[in-house]
């Protein structure tokens, strides 16, 4: 039976931290001890801190190595592995990966057309023949304004580890890019869009919203249940959006973009989720509210590495901070997104947890990871 002992330690448990030892067998927690003996076989961790392993609902981490520059594809499994890999590397045991479902095909020059099915099999692929160093779920980030949200939905099924669906909706003056100036900069620099094109864009992108919106909606709702997978919703502004998030069952709130919303979520019993670069930076750059004040207002209950995977770990951390609780800081990365998600299996150091764990030591405002295990195997 494969064993892996980690002693000496910090063990940040569910609601505080203790000196000691975990015992893996099997790929599974089967003791904890406190104390700072350290058995025969066992690693001596010298006081380092024992986590679990983080946990990551939203990532846009994979697109980076499929596409490394503007227009450079790079191959699928070789950027998966990457991926995989890096991940691995600051922490992360767990990951659902986001694929945007929902193409927009008549532009010309802002085109963007579909990929998910054929990037899901291949990640489905290498889970399958042992390739990949941690667990892989999918996160479907269901395009509202597209053309194609309905068809692309319709190739997914319940057996494709899909454990998230998120509503996404970036049609033009709402939600995220409510400030249009900021949305020029962001799709004008993405793809260099004269000021007439973008105009047209934006006119494009309304029309196509009211054309086939609530459709789409209705469709993602629905696909969610098929999959048996959790319903989120994005860049909520406004109380009437979390009304409608409530109305369609959301399980947590990706990326709030204002005070109110978060509050309003609070209310519904929707779980917030915020990105760790927001808190990290001190602030959103798209200009909304800043994940930092919805911690100090207690309304922050996830958090998610986004675009950065490496500024996870360091987000918790921040928050331990800012709470002066370092157990609640990384239950935000661990035991919060476990449970939104439905994973019961993980997220605490727990007997009968599953044996994903990581060795940590502070260092300035950010942390060294040394150990990496994901079943009580080490992989980085």
């Amino acid at each position: 039976m494969t064993e892996t002992i980690l002693a000496n330690a910090k063990l940040i448990l569910p609601t505080e931290v203790v000196h000691g030892s975990l015992r893996i067998q099997a790929g599974v927690i089967t003791a904890i001890d406190q104390g700072a003996g350290v058995p025969i076989g066992a690693i001596d961790c010298e006081g380092d801190f024992i986590s679990p392993g983080l946990i990551e609902l939203h990532t846009d981490n994979l697109e980076r190595h499929i596409e490394p520059r503007p227009k450079v594809s790079w191959p699928h499994a070789s950027a998966i592995i990457a991926h995989d890999a890096e991940l691995a590397s600051v922490g992360i045991t767990t990951v659902y990966d986001a694929l945007r479902v929902g193409s927009v095909v008549s532009n010309t020059k802002a085109n963007y057309g579909e990929y998910a099915r054929l990037l899901a099999d291949e990640i489905l692929d290498l889970r399958h023949k042992g390739a990949l160093r941690i667990s892989h779920f999918l996160h479907l980030r269901a395009e509202v304004c597209s053309e194609t949200l309905t068809a692309e939905l319709a190739k997914f099924g319940p057996e494709d580890r899909i454990g998230i669906v998120s509503l996404m909706d970036h049609t033009p003056g709402q939600r995220q890019f409510r400030d249009m100036t900021q949305l020029r900069a962001y799709v004008c620099g993405k793809h260099g869009l004269s000021e007439h094109e973008f105009e047209a864009h934006v006119e494009g992108q309304i029309a196509l919203t009211q054309r086939l919106g609530v459709e789409h909606e209705a469709a993602a709702v629905q696909a969610a249940r098929r999959f048996g997978a959790v319903l989120a919703s994005h860049d909520d502004t406004t109380a009437e959006h979390v009304a409608t998030s409530a109305r369609h069952g959301a399980g947590f709130a990706e990326f709030p973009t204002s005070l109110e919303a978060a509050s309003a979520c609070r209310d519904a019993g929707i779980a917030v989720m915020m990105g760790a670069p927001n808190l990290i930076r001190g602030g959103s750059h798209s200009g909304n509210v800043a994940a930092q004040d919805l911690a100090k207002a207690d309304l922050l209950d996830i958090v998610s590495s986004d675009y950065v995977p490496s500024a996870l770990l360091s987000a918790a951390l921040r928050l331990g901070d800012i709470w002066g609780n370092l157990a609640r800081g990384i239950r935000t990365v661990t035991a919060a997104p476990a449970a939104a998600t439905g994973l019961s299996d993980r997220g605490a150091l727990g007997l009968g947890q599953r044996g994903d764990v990581i060795r940590i030591k502070p260092f300035a405002d950010s942390a060294r990871l040394l150990g990496t295990w994901v079943q009580g195997q080490r992989v980085g």
